[in-house]
């Protein structure tokens, strides 16, 4: 059984060149303008790191794990990051 998703339409004043381009992506999608904004937003609206990929991400900045990577196996790539 579907749930209904509650929508409201908006409003927005965006500039000509966007839209435009908005457009042109959609476009290449097959997709109607209005469907590819709003995935464009629910991706970003929902797309935050938790906290595991915000220290993950944090170790990489850091640069820890500078060097090369041995990826011929987890065992090999696991020994490279000094697991």
């Amino acid at each position: 059984m579907e749930l209904a998703i509650q929508k409201k339409a908006q409003s927005f004043r965006l500039p000509v060149e966007l839209i435009e381009r908005l457009k042109k992506m959609a476009k290449r999608e097959n997709r109607s303008l209005n469907n590819f904004v709003e995935c464009a937003l629910l991706d970003l609206a929902y797309s935050e790191p938790n906290e595991e990929t915000k220290a993950a991400i944090e170790e990489a900045r850091s640069g820890k794990l500078q060097g090369p990577l041995d990826v011929s196996s987890v065992e090999a790539m696991y020994k490279s990051m000094g697991l």
